[in-house]
């Protein structure tokens, strides 16, 4: 017992070091104990023990999320005894504790939540143990308020826990456990939270009471998370918000019908706090969203009646909406109005002309505060849009009144934006012209809105246009005008050249007419005008904002009035060729071409001083600051990027004004190499001289895109500075900040962008670039290995970033096709034999979780198998065992990766495994084959003591191919084949069991859907072969699906295994 005592005092120093010390290293040290403490064996009843005797709150965490972790594990799991123990203890637990920390009995909640789900199938004595969760929840709601409001987060988590997919169980088991619980509880538990909001909305409950403020706010959540649930399994992303329709199940019906259920969110909203109200709202958006099919007609007519006056009355106290989330919300509300309902069927609503006139001055009261609540815009704009978009189709005969509010809403927006410039400016605040995406959402709305009365949105575009224009005129022509005021002018003509071009590509062609035409015409003549005059101030001054403003017109006025469906008797040429002298669309472009060609850059001074004068003296980022950190010369590969592209315009195969442009560089290569051949010399400047000039090289060999211009530089870097590359790896491989950037360089230069990779045939250059590059890669992925452990936290950074880039340029080289790499045994040079044998060393210091975790990690290593598999299978094959398990389990775990990329390079790795060992199953059955290989031979002999690997990823495959939502289909088939002729009889036991999972009636067509699969299927790979079975597994997954569609039966990978 002392001990246990003992062992519990040291357990809450622990946690007292983990969440309470600032610490870093005795935090890190109670993390790395305490992750040893959830591994123990007696960690289960030390959490009891923690729990029970645990004097701080900090223990008490501790105990709820090791217990979490536990019952989470998918290997060993615990037996269901032990998880029904725990989830009683828990509710006993919470029941006589109602006052712990915030924060832990929120972790015993996720606790009780993750038993429930993850147990919602087992069984005990043919009763489901773990559903009862009403009964559960509803000692806790007969007791006092905080004993409420802990049944209420219990159910309210429940429902978000099991909503939400992990990565840790398949797809396929949450789908299931999910719509057993959609359709055995969720119902109940909206119930249930519908009518607690009903008796707390009619007991007048005191809000300034902390407690009761909670439960409404819990209750508010449950609410929301059950509308919010994700009835039917496609789990839309949040970015996906204007698409969204709520699939209620037709069971729930009664609660839509009934009117109380809507009237209860509307008159909540105005009977609490601000602080509480977002949360109705966003309630009321879910349910304005409900699937049109729920209802017919005159219910849904009905419904929307009650939605339009909880709106109107809404609109006529909008006293609420001044907090900004009561109004993003109150926003998204007003764009599923018409997301979700027709205009034909809003007309038809008794207040409509009321509600109507409301929506429009809402609109434009906040289109005129355009600093307050940003974001929110997009909703209006998006009603808008869908409104004026609907007008065409209108069949009603009620009149829908947008002819008169449209406009006003076109012209609050463009007015508003103009008269932002000029504060924007004076107050130094953030442009929204710098949010290009943000930019271009709202062009794309205004597009359609802007179209609706179109010769007012015209008109009122010419006026302001040609009062901005002249005043820009004027201030240019004057020699005492501000600067200020010359920006002004320019950002509202910046705006209004952007709001042209959306309005111009808003033009439908089957609804235009010759009169809109001549209208564009109007419009285009003057954006071009005022383009031959900022044209001619280019050389002293030009407006970058203005400049990208005219080049996404021009992108505009070309998808509409260049091209061979427009008439080229359009009245908007005939306008062009009255004022600017423009016949057709030829002469239009040449002026595009003129704007945005390089050539004219190359001819200006500016550039031309850059050219010849890149160095410290005149750009000061290009000097060697010791204060500045490493990273911060990010920059220079970009500018050299621009200085590369410029210079090549007009090089050729001038070689002279090459070895000009380099000076600078040269110099900074002499000044390293002079430092490297002394034994003491400063190694701060010495690395950032290396850095800045390594990073500024990257640039102009990313530039370099040509044979000519990329040969020059090939020359010039290969053989001289080479080797001080490779001394920097060697001196500084510790230093991240120093290698990424040789290493990135590298990788870079044996990239055969563009085939600019191509030695003449009496060159060794691509030989002797591989060496370099195999020396390179040696060098410091032996040197990494010997750091030793790293935190995780740094773990990246340190390590596994410049493995990946090793990874990225050894793909590089070995896909490049410009070395024969059979030379190099031939010739016993051993430089790919390294390379090969680094990267496996790198790879096996690297657990199966970082491959997967660090996204750009995995896309190097996967696009790397993806070749050696490849081009070197003989090398894979003569692995050892152990590695060979390596890299087959690391692709069995990327065909589930989310990363389509990843999951690509993995059915492209595995299709090239199975095809050799098919080919060498099939050599080794033939009466005059040739002796195998030693390393065939192993290989085979490896696979044979190990088929359950093969066997998994047939399983996985098919899984994912049959159950899940398959975006490389493709990819998916071309292993399939392979994998089925390998494992007949397994595939047999499979498809057996999938069958039998399926419920008795649709058993015959799901064995049909596997018969027609094999149709026609010989037992080989090749290409005729291959096509035909990818034909084949298209209509085998539509008839799968279409048999499964009304079916909950599904089978995970691990139930298909079993």
């Amino acid at each position: 017992m002392a001990d246990h005592v003992q062992s519990l005092a040291q357990l809450e120093i622990l946690c007292k070091q983990l969440y309470e010390t600032t610490d870093t290293t005795t935090r890190l040290q109670a993390e790395k104990a305490l992750v040893e403490f959830t591994n123990s064996p007696d960690c289960l009843s030390k959490c009891q023990l923690l729990l029970e005797s645990g004097s701080s709150s900090y223990s008490q965490l501790l105990a709820a999320t090791c217990l979490s972790k536990l019952v989470s594990r998918t290997s060993n799991p615990l037996p269901l005894e032990q998880r029904i123990d725990i989830r009683n203890y828990v509710l006993n637990y919470l029941a006589t504790r109602p006052k712990l920390a915030a924060f832990v009995t929120q972790a015993l909640i996720q606790l009780y939540a993750r038993i429930t789900k993850l147990g919602w199938f087992d069984c005990q004595k043919e009763d489901y143990v773990f559903r009862n969760v009403i009964v559960d929840v509803t000692r806790f709601l007969q007791d006092s308020v905080e004993h409420c409001i802990i049944g209420v987060t219990i159910l309210s988590q429940l429902t978000n826990e099991i909503n939400q997919a992990d990565s840790t169980h398949p797809l396929t088991k949450h789908r299931k456990i999910a719509s057993s619980f959609r359709d055995s509880s969720l119902f109940d538990i909206f119930t249930l939270s519908c009518n607690l909001l009903k008796q707390a909305s009619g007991k007048n409950l005191n809000l300034n009471d902390e407690s009761q403020h909670g439960l409404l706010m819990q209750l508010l959540k449950l609410a929301h998370n059950c509308l919010n649930f994700d009835f039917i399994g496609t789990s839309t992303d949040e970015s996906s918000d204007d698409l969204c329709t709520v699939q209620i199940p037709t069971s729930w019906r009664s609660a839509f019908l009934d009117s109380s259920t809507l009237q209860l969110f509307f008159d909540l909203y105005h009977s609490i706090p601000p602080s509480l109200s977002p949360l109705v709202l966003s309630c009321l958006v879910q349910i304005a969203s409900v699937r049109r099919s729920l209802f017919n007609n005159a219910e849904r007519a009905k419904f929307l009646s009650h939605l339009v006056d909880g709106v109107k009355r809404i609109l006529e106290n909008p006293q609420s909406l001044s907090d900004p989330n009561n109004y993003h919300e109150f926003c998204r509300l007003l764009a599923r109005l018409k997301s979700n309902y027709q205009l034909g069927e809003l007309v038809k609503v008794e207040n409509y002309p009321e509600v109507i006139r409301l929506i429009a001055n809402f609109t434009v009261t906040s289109l005129q505060h355009w600093e307050f609540a940003p974001n929110s815009v997009h909703y209006l704009l998006s009603l808008w849009q869908r409104l004026a978009a609907s007008v065409p189709y209108v069949k009603a005969t009620e009149p829908h009144m947008l002819e008169t509010y449209t406009p006003e809403v076109t012209k609050a927006y463009i007015t508003s934006r103009l008269e932002s410039v000029h504060i924007i400016l004076r107050d130094g605040l953030e442009d929204p012209l710098d949010d290009a995406g943000l930019v271009q959402q709202q062009l794309d709305q205004l597009s359609t809105i802007g179209r609706c009365e179109y010769e007012k949105t015209c008109a009122l575009l010419v006026q302001l246009f040609d009062q901005s224009a002249q005043s820009y005129q004027e201030l240019l022509q004057s020699t005492n005008s501000s600067t200020m005021d010359i920006a002004v002018q320019e950002g509202r003509l910046t705006w209004l050249v952007y709001i042209i071009g959306a309005v111009i590509g808003g033009r439908v062609s089957f609804a235009s007419t010759d009169e809109q035409d001549a209208m564009d015409g109007e419009l285009v003549c003057r954006v071009l005008q005022l383009m031959n005059l900022t044209d001619s101030r280019l050389a002293q001054a030009g407006n970058e904002k203005l400049e990208l403003a005219m080049l996404s017109f021009f992108e505009q006025f070309r998808k509409i009035y260049i091209g061979d469906q427009v008439q080229k008797s359009s009245k908007l040429y005939r306008r062009l060729s009255e004022v600017l002298g423009l016949n057709d669309e030829t002469m239009v472009l040449s002026v595009f071409i003129g704007k945005i060609s390089v050539r004219k850059l190359v001819k200006l001074s500016a550039v031309q001083f850059m050219l010849n004068n890149h160095t410290s003296e005149h750009f000061s980022f290009l000097g060697v600051n010791n204060q500045a950190n490493l990273s911060d010369m990010r920059c220079r590969t970009t500018f050299y990027t621009a200085l590369g592209r410029l210079l090549m315009v007009d090089l050729g195969e001038d070689e002279d004004q090459f070895e000009q442009f380099m000076l600078p560089l040269t110099a900074a290569f002499e000044a390293i190499a002079q430092m490297f051949s002394t034994n003491t010399f400063n190694e701060q400047e010495a690395k950032r001289t290396l850095v800045g000039l390594v990073r500024d090289l990257r640039g102009i060999a990313f530039a370099f895109n040509a044979k000519t211009s990329f040969m020059m530089l090939f020359d010039w870097i290969y053989p001289s500075y080479m080797p001080i590359l490779q001394r920097a790896i060697e001196l500084w491989y510790h230093v991240p900040a120093c290698t990424t950037p040789v290493l990135k360089l590298m990788a870079e230069l044996v990239h055969n962008r563009s085939q600019r990779l191509q030695f003449d045939v009496s060159s060794p250059n691509g030989i002797l670039l591989f060496r370099e590059t195999s020396k390179m890669i040696t060098t410091y992925g032996n040197r990494i290995l010997t750091l030793g452990e790293v935190p995780k936290d740094q773990v990246y950074a340190l390590k596994l970033k410049g493995i990946s880039i090793c990874f990225s340029m050894l793909k590089a080289v070995l896909s490049g096709n410009y070395v024969n790499f059979g030379v190099f045994r031939l010739y016993g040079d051993d430089a790919l034999d390294n390379a090969l044998q680094t990267f496996i060393k790198l790879l096996l210091s690297i657990p199966h979780s970082d491959l997967l975790d660090y996204p750009k990690l995995s896309q190097s290593y996967y696009s790397l198998l993806e070749v050696l598999t490849q081009d070197h299978m003989n090398f894979i094959a003569s692995l050892e065992p152990h590695v060979v398990m390596y890299i087959l389990s690391s692709i069995s775990e990327g065909l589930t990766a989310l990363d389509t990329m990843v999951c690509t390079g993995c059915c492209s790795s595995l299709d090239h495994i199975v095809t050799y060992l098919f080919k060498q199953l099939s050599r080794s059955t033939k009466k005059r084959a040739a002796p195998m290989a030693q390393e065939s031979d192993r290989f085979l002999h490896i696979m044979q003591q190990h088929p359950e690997m093969i066997q998994q990823m047939l399983s996985t495959v098919l899984n994912i191919i049959i159950f899940e939502d398959c975006r490389n289909q493709w990819s998916m088939s071309r292993p399939l084949l392979g994998l089925i002729l390998l494992n007949e009889k397994y595939f047999a036991d499979l498809r057996n069991s999938i069958v039998n999972s399926q419920p008795p009636e649709k058993q015959q067509a799901m064995h049909l859907c596997f018969e027609n699969l094999m149709e026609g299927i010989e037992r080989n790979l090749l290409t005729k072969n291959r096509d035909r079975f990818t034909q084949n597994l298209s209509v085998f997954r539509r008839e799968v699906n279409d048999s499964m569609k009304n079916s909950t039966y599904g089978v995970n990978s691990n139930d298909m295994m079993s």
